[in-house]
C-alpha cells in the first residue's frame, strides 16, 4: 500500500516515469524490510536488458538522426507536396502522407510530432490554414508513427512478449493505412465545409524531378520491409543495414551529411537511447515487484470474473489501456502491462500479434490526451498553440481514431493478414 501511494504521488508531482518506477521499487523493498533484495536489484536491471532485439532501438534512433541530417526527410515531404498540394486542402493530405513516409523512418510518435510541427505547421499556416487545425492534424497523424515499421513500441512489446518483431512490423502496416485513410476522409469533408486552400498544380517536369529526387530516400523503408518479409535479415539486423544505407544516401546522393556531423549524431543517439534503456531497466525491477505481489494473477481473476465473452473482454481492455495511456508513458506501460494482460488475452483466444497492435494503438492514443499527453504538449509548445485550443481542434481526429481502433480490435485480419501471408 505504501509503494502504491508513493507511485501515484510521484506521478502527480511530475517525476519522470523511469524514476517513478525505480523509486517505487526501492520504497517497496524498504517498507517490506527485505533489504537483501537490494543485492539482486542491479543484476535484475542489467539482465533485463540482455536481449538481442533491444539492439534495434539505438539503431533506429540513429537511423532517424542520419535521415533528418542527410536531407532524406526533407525530400520525402517535398515529394508529397508535389503530388498532393493542388487538391482542396492539399497540404492537409500532404501532412498525413508525409507522416506515413516519416513513420517508416522514425517509429516514434513524439519524435515525429516534433519534426512535423516544425516543418508542416508553418508551411500550412503560410498557405492560409488555421494554425490550430494544422497543429491538431500534425499531432493526430503522429499515431501512424508507431504502426508503420520500424516501430520502437513494437520492438519493446516483441521483446517483452517473446513474439516475432518482424511479424509485429508487418502487422502494423494495414492499421497504419487505416488511420491515414480515416484522417484523409475527415480532411475531405473539412476541406469542403471550410473551403480550405489549394496550391498550383505542379508541372510534369517538376513531378518527375521530385520523383527521381526522392527515389534514393525510398530505398530505405523498402529495403527494411523486403529484407524482413523475405527473411534475409531480422528486424534488428535491418536497423543496422538501414543506417548504413541512409549514410550512403545522405553523404553521396544528397551530399547534406558531412563526416563532421557524425559525432553530434552519435551523441544525440546515445542520449536518447540511454533514456529509453534506463526506462526499460527500472521497468524490469518494477515488474518484479508486481510479480511478487501477484498483481498479474489478481488482474486475471478480475477480468475472468467480469466476463467470459471475448468481445466484452476486448472492449474492457481498450478502456483500461486508454485510461492507462493517459497517465503513463507508452513504452513503460507496454513493459508493465504486457506480462499481466497478454496471458489473459491468450486465454480469451486473442492472437499475441493482434493484441500487440491493440496495445500499441491504445497507448499511442493516450499520448494525444491529457493529463500526460506528450504528443499534445510537444505539438503545443513547438507550434505555439494553447493546449486547451489544441484539444478542441484535435477532438474530431480522436473520435475517428477511436472508431478505427474498434474496427482493428474486432477485425483481427487487419493485423494478421500480412504476417500470415509472409509466414505461411
Amino acid at each position: 500500500m505504501i509503494a502504491a501511494i508513493a507511485f501515484f504521488l510521484l506521478l502527480l508531482l511530475g517525476v519522470p516515469i523511469a524514476f517513478v518506477l525505480g523509486l517505487t521499487t526501492l520504497i517497496f523493498v524498504i517498507s517490506t524490510g527485505n533489504i537483501a533484495v537490494f543485492e539482486s536489484m542491479p543484476s535484475r536491471m542489467y539482465n533485463g536488458l540482455q536481449t538481442f532485439g533491444l539492439v534495434a532501438i539505438p539503431m533506429f534512433i540513429l537511423l532517424g538522426e542520419v535521415m533528418n541530417r542527410g536531407g532524406i526527410t526533407e525530400r520525402l515531404i517535398e515529394f508529397c507536396q508535389t503530388i498532393l498540394a493542388h487538391l482542396r486542402g492539399g497540404l492537409a493530405y500532404v501532412n498525413v502522407l508525409a507522416n506515413m513516409a516519416l513513420a517508416s523512418i522514425v517509429g516514434s510518435a513524439n519524435a515525429q510530432t516534433a519534426i512535423m510541427s516544425k516543418t508542416m505547421v508553418p508551411s500550412m499556416e503560410k498557405e492560409g490554414y488555421k494554425r490550430e487545425f494544422s497543429t491538431a492534424l500534425t499531432a493526430s497523424s503522429s499515431i501512424i508513427g508507431p504502426l508503420i515499421p520500424p516501430s520502437m513500441p513494437f520492438i519493446v512489446y516483441g521483446v517483452t512478449a517473446g513474439v516475432s518483431i518482424g511479424s509485429l512490423f508487418l502487422a502494423g502496416i494495414v492499421p497504419g493505412i487505416f488511420f491515414a485513410l480515416g484522417f484523409s476522409i475527415a480532411i475531405y469533408f473539412i476541406a469542403k465545409k471550410q473551403n480550405l486552400p489549394t496550391s498550383e498544380k505542379s508541372e510534369w517536369t517538376h513531378i518527375l524531378k521530385s520523383t527521381l529526387n526522392v527515389l534514393p530516400a525510398l530505398i530505405i523503408p523498402v529495403f527494411i520491409l523486403v529484407g524482413i518479409t523475405t527473411g534475409a535479415f531480422t528486424a534488428t539486423e535491418s536497423a543496422a543495414v538501414a543506417v548504413f544505407i541512409a549514410f550512403l544516401v545522405g553523404f553521396f546522393f544528397y551530399k547534406q551529411l558531412k563526416l563532421k556531423d557524425l559525432p553530434k549524431l552519435f551523441f544525440q543517439t546515445v542520449i536518447t537511447s540511454s533514456a529509453v534503456t534506463f526506462l526499460l531497466a527500472t521497468s524490469n525491477i518494477f515488474g518484479w515487484v508486481l510479480s511478487v505481489q501477484r498483481v498479474p494473477q489478481m488482474v486475471a481473476e478480475v477480468f475472468l470474473g467480469l466476463t467470459e465473452n471475448p468481445l466484452i473482454f476486448l472492449l474492457l481492455i481498450n478502456i483500461l489501456l486508454l485510461i492507462i495511456g493517459m497517465v503513463i508513458d507508452g513504452l513503460a506501460a507496454l513493459i508493465l502491462l504486457t506480462p499481466i494482460l497478454l496471458p489473459i488475452a491468450v486465454q480469451f483466444g486473442v492472437d499475441p500479434i493482434h493484441f500487440g497492435v491493440i496495445m500499441v494503438i491504445n497507448l499511442t492514443l493516450g499520448l494525444m490526451t491529457p493529463p500526460v499527453g506528450t504528443v499534445l504538449f510537444i505539438a503545443s509548445s513547438t507550434a505555439k498553440v494553447k493546449v486547451e485550443t489544441l484539444i478542441r481542434s484535435i477532438a474530431p481526429f480522436l473520435i475517428i481514431s477511436f472508431v478505427i481502433l474498434l474496427i482493428i480490435t474486432y477485425m483481427p485480419w487487419t493485423s494478421l493478414s500480412i504476417p500470415t501471408f509472409f509466414n505461411r
